[in-house]
């Protein structure tokens, strides 16, 4: 890497700020005026700057089109109570994003030029960020091999990118989900721990499938038996049960999700039982149907807290108890989200402001 983080800047010629609604953004549909770029090549990250965006040019041959060697994380920034912009935990992010690379033999790229890229696009594109409730920055650092080479090998050259969008909520309301026992989304020994593009290609079919039957997410289970419950869609999967907080441990074929840990972090701090462990599909039935599932929800950067109403398994609709009464999983909600907001006590240092 270079030794001084010198990052050229080339502003846009018009900003598009002006056609957006920011108080009502929809996810993943708007893009702001600039992103961040670097380039690895001759064994080093080069070539910093911030360019306006747009896209890019590649060779019909670039590896990441032909073998998906691409890896990416998702972060957001608020909007604080005087104006200024949080970022909730992006050094967890950087550091996440290092773990992915390593799995997918890619150079990772430095804490140091992640966070300094990050704050120096936030810095340029501030007025992005939207202060409606309910609405942020959505912020995706990316990292892709770019040699124009369809052999199989690892690429020489990459590129890091950060780019970002203002959003609103990503479900807007509860979610039904199916508990799959056919497909799989991970595997012990694969890549499900990585963020990495060709585990969410794999799962788009039976999502696909599962919404054609009424259901918003899948429940995935276990590749070699699917008898045990690991992650629901793009989230990490959290129960209630006998006013216990259980969810599935992160491992290989789990995500390490960064609202999971800091939900059980929030969970211990008020004095409540954690138990990560395997969570068998039988249990889930025998305590839904025995009343002693209190909540299910899903935990992740897009929608911070989704609660689940609805858990089908082999034909048979399950329901749960109605969002209002669940107090576990909507006190970490508010509780996240003033802290985000900059409304709350920041005990555990999550709060990055730019």
């Amino acid at each position: 890497m270079t030794d001084t983080l010198e990052i050229q800047i080339t502003r846009t010629q018009q900003s598009k700020l002006q056609d957006v609604d920011l108080s009502n953004p929809v996810f993943g549909k708007v893009y702001s005026d600039h992103m961040f770029m670097a380039d690895f090549y001759n064994g080093e990250w080069k070539d910093l700057r911030i360019v306006p965006y747009g896209n890019l040019q590649i060779s019909p041959a670039n590896t990441t089109l032909h073998y998906a060697s691409s890896i990416f994380e998702g972060l957001k920034a608020y909007r604080g109570e005087n104006g200024e912009i949080l970022i909730f935990r992006p050094e967890a992010n950087a550091k996440r994003l290092i773990t992915s690379a390593h799995r997918m033999c890619m150079p990772p790229v430095p804490e140091e030029l992640f966070m300094s890229g990050l704050q120096e696009l936030l810095k340029l594109d501030q007025d992005w960020v939207p202060s409606a409730p309910g609405t942020s920055l959505y912020i995706r650092p990316l990292q892709m091999a770019m040699d124009p080479y369809i052999g199989i090998r690892p690429s020489d050259t990459y590129s890091f990118m950060i780019i970002t969008g203002p959003v609103g909520p990503y479900y807007s309301k509860p979610v039904k989900v199916k508990i799959e026992t056919h497909y799989t989304r991970a595997a012990p020994g694969g890549t499900g721990f990585a963020k990495t593009g060709g585990n969410y290609a794999a799962a788009l079919q039976p999502a696909l499938e599962a919404q054609k039957e009424g259901y918003d997410q899948l429940i995935w289970t276990d590749a070699r038996e699917h008898l045990y419950v690991e992650e629901s869609g793009t989230m990490n999967l959290m129960f209630v049960i006998e006013d216990k907080l259980v969810t599935p441990p992160a491992g290989d074929s789990i995500l390490h999700g960064i609202t999971r840990d800091s939900i059980i972090t929030l969970a211990k701090d008020q004095g409540m039982t954690v138990e990560e462990r395997p969570v068998s599909i039988a249990e889930v039935i025998e305590t839904l149907k025995g009343g002693k599932m209190q909540e299910a929800f899903g935990a992740g950067t897009a929608a911070t807290i989704a609660q689940i109403k609805t858990i089908a398994y082999e034909g048979v609709d399950y329901e749960l108890p109605e969002v209002e009464s669940r107090k576990y999983s909507n006190s970490f909600l508010q509780t996240l989200n003033n802290i985000k907001e900059g409304k709350a006590e920041d005990p555990h240092n999550w709060i990055y402001q730019v």
